[in-house]
């Protein structure tokens, strides 16, 4: 089913007048407009999928005229009215209970509701924007626990959780003490991020699992006046940081377990400002590869594309140019001539941003870029890889927009131009060979394509207009006359991801499945092929402990600023604490025995500390005593 929403926009009025619901159960083929069935004069604003169960739909009305929503529960066929008493501003959907639902008011009122939005409880007033998240931890308990952050009477901010069906003041509860800067607290997998700022500076907050909170620590140097979460998964934080003395650049830096210890992964990753004032950080994390980072790092006012196989803890400039590029050998030869790429990821899903991969097709990456010594925002070329990063072809001299169907055994690519075309291109063989393909009669500005989400169908819709005061114009374009068979077990080969010909990575050789370049068969449903074998620890398995720096051997070694015995000084008699070896393992990372029993650190026994300040003295304070009486002695021991 294909459900598409469209608007007439009159610019005299300012405002939306109407309004058409088009829906398609043949995959696009035949569109049926349904605007009786939602009401022929209801102005329709917004149409949201429940995100785990697709058959439930809920269309939102334009507020200025009415406020109220319909929902169908048979893929957008019929639907039924419910009126609101608020105006719905976001929708928050729970991770795994299909009928849970946030709301979140223009007028900054959170509200929940349990049936799918056909009754709504007020939880909540003067909510923070954005700032409202289901609790979803790995475990899976408490799902009906809602984080949020408001505001109090006097105008602070405070972080609350609180039931979703009662979030009285008797049952709520503040798990960080105090108040907290307003817009700073985040709720990821198993971390809650705060802030608060005092004399002048923030202090990051971090709650694993939520346990007490800790204070974020930085190495001692660092004075930060901005921080991002880039990614928690796998139980670790990655973290954009910037310096006082930064201003279009951030460091990353990467934590332990519980996200209080953070050792530097780069320095100065290029950033810049999105549309809505959003900071966008220029480290794309590539899908179906665990570990591996692409990072466009500025040094001396050049920036440079930097690749990362085991989550930062080796970087290095991204490879020879490709294979076809003319020019001496020199010339190709690091660090004159290295590949560089854009790595914004667009914003509106029709349209693709400059760099591309999928779970489903872990080792394809499609970007945009340029070979030379620095990222240039001229030259610009297509390239892929088909080795998850390693080696890069030029596919084409202009951008283009590449989808991936049937995981990556098909990639379609369509100019990105603001003048109307009539061509596709399609290759078969990862990106090697393309061929040109004539999709419609008369040329089409295109605004965008829609494909199956999951990239196992080869069916896309292509939208745009033939001028610009036409209609929308929909073409679908069907792939699967192209293939006359499902693929079988030999159509496929092994292939080890491997970074430069090292097949270890993250401690584990990684064996994926791919289909053999020149077979033309259908994939289907992904399969999540691939075998892992552990490999033998070595120092590379290994980052730097907290407080420890790599030095020109390779040696972890104290820094300046940090004394390696102020761990023992912190504990009491009868505890133990870890001693570190200056070395700590990278969190996800896989490998055994080897090295590792010398490089973890050891728990050992607190010190013992000499006793002091012993005094002795009788309760009534003399010092002598008849006979036959008791004494009671009062021993007091300082230390």
């Amino acid at each position: 089913v294909i459900l598409i929403l469209t608007k007439l926009y009159d610019y005299n009025l300012g405002s939306i007048t109407e309004s058409s619901l088009w829906r398609s159960t043949d995959y696009g083929t035949t569109y049926e407009k349904l605007n009786d069935k939602v009401g022929l004069k209801t102005i329709l604003s917004y149409l949201y999928v429940c995100p785990t169960n697709k058959r439930k739909i809920m269309l939102l009305t334009d507020p200025e005229v009415e406020s109220s929503l319909l929902i169908s529960s048979d893929e957008g066929a019929t639907y039924q009215k419910y009126r609101l008493n608020f105006y719905i501003h976001s929708l928050l959907f729970h991770p795994k209970q299909e009928d849970w639902i946030l709301a979140y008011s223009q007028d900054q009122k959170l509200f929940s509701s349990v049936e799918f939005g056909r009754r709504w409880l007020l939880l909540h007033e003067g909510v923070a924007p954005n700032r409202f998240y289901w609790s979803m931890m790995g475990s899976g308990r408490e799902p009906d626990l809602v984080h949020l952050e408001a505001k109090t009477v006097d105008g602070h901010a405070q972080y609350i959780t609180c039931k979703m069906q009662n979030c009285s003041e008797a049952t709520r509860s503040k798990p960080f003490p105090g108040y907290i800067d307003h817009n700073s607290l985040i709720v990821q997998d198993d971390y809650v991020f705060v802030q608060l700022t005092s004399g002048g500076r923030p202090h990051y907050y971090v709650s694993y699992r939520r346990n007490a909170f800790a204070q974020m620590k930085l190495p001692k140097y660092s004075l930060p006046k901005d921080m991002h979460v880039i990614s928690t998964d796998e139980n670790q934080v990655f973290a954009a940081v910037q310096e006082w003395n930064q201003n279009d650049t951030y460091n990353l830096y990467i934590s332990d377990t519980r996200g209080v210890y953070f050792t530097l992964a780069l320095e100065n990753v290029k950033s810049s400002q999105g549309l809505e004032g959003n900071v966008m950080i220029d480290l794309y994390e590539v899908a179906g590869i665990k570990g591996m980072f692409l990072a466009n790092k500025k040094t001396d006012n050049q920036v440079k594309t930097f690749i990362t196989y085991n989550k930062g803890r080796d970087w290095s400039l991204n490879f020879q140019g490709p294979d076809n590029d003319t020019g001496s050998k020199e010339r190709r030869a690091l660090p004159y001539c290295s590949l560089h790429l854009h790595l914004k990821v667009s914003e509106n899903p029709y349209t693709s941003g400059n760099i591309a991969s999928r779970d489903t097709a872990p080792s394809i990456i499609v970007a945009s870029g340029n070979i030379g010594t620095e990222l240039s925002d001229n030259d610009i070329s297509m390239f892929v890889s088909s080795d998850a990063g390693n080696t890069w072809r030029q596919i084409f001299e202009e951008e283009h927009s590449v989808l991936y169907l049937d995981q990556g055994g098909v990639l379609v690519a369509m100019k990105h131009t603001s003048l109307p075309i009539r061509h596709l291109w399609l290759s078969f063989d990862e990106g090697r060979s393309w061929s040109k393909y004539s999709f419609t009669s008369l040329p089409l500005f295109v605004d965008g394509v829609l494909g199956e989400p999951g990239e196992e169908t080869l069916i896309m819709t292509v939208f745009g207009h033939f001028s610009h005061r036409s209609e929308w114009q929909l073409v679908k374009v069907d792939y699967k006359s192209i293939f006359d068979r499902r693929c079988a077990e030999d159509d496929y080969r092994p292939w080890q991801l491997h970074s430069q010909g090292e097949a270890c990575i993250m401690g584990a050789k990684r064996i994926y499945r791919k289909r053999k370049s020149e077979k033309k068969c259908l994939q289907g449903k992904y399969a999540g092929a691939m075998t892992s074998e552990p490999c033998v620890c070595t120092e590379a398995d290994f980052d730097c402990d907290y407080g420890y720096e790599r030095h020109s051997n390779g040696q972890c070694l104290p820094a300046f600023w940090y004394n390696p015995s102020s761990l023992s000084k912190d504990c009491s008699l009868g505890q133990s604490y870890l001693n570190s070896t200056g070395y700590r393992k990278v969190v996800s990372n896989n490998c055994t025995d080897g090295v590792r029993e010398r490089y973890t650190a050891k728990p050992q026994q607190c010190p013992g500390k000499a006793p002091q300040g012993l005094r002795i003295i009788t309760s009534d304070g003399k010092l002598t005593a008849e006979q036959g009486h008791n004494v009671t002695f009062l021993v007091q021991l300082e230390e």
